[in-house]
């Protein structure tokens, strides 16, 4: 299985493909979470961080692709980075490629 648990089907097929495309993978979780393991090619910023940070994953024409332990901090970065004019897909957990 692509995912634990979290994201619908439909959602975790759009999500690889958007992936592969090109859109920038980023896991929401602490640091010290992220060192512990993290899916390939994900970037680390860490939700309390992101609204500062968001000008560190480039043109808001990119798509984003947001994962963290549970799904609940992948909710909130999508709302913060949907009102920076991100294009999101919200996968909740971790995937597992």
């Amino acid at each position: 299985m692509w995912f634990s648990f979290g994201a619908k089907d439909s959602n975790k097929q759009q999500a690889r493909e958007l992936v592969a495309g090109g859109a920038t993978l980023l896991d929401v979780r602490t640091r010290e979470e992220f060192a512990s393991g993290h899916a390939h090619g994900a970037i680390n910023i860490p939700v309390q961080e992101l609204a500062q940070r968001v000008s560190e994953l480039g043109d808001p024409t990119r798509h984003v692709v947001v994962y963290c332990r549970s799904g609940a901090r992948s909710a909130a970065a999508s709302g913060i980075l949907k009102a920076a004019g991100y294009a999101v897909t919200d996968i909740g957990t971790q995937p597992r490629w």
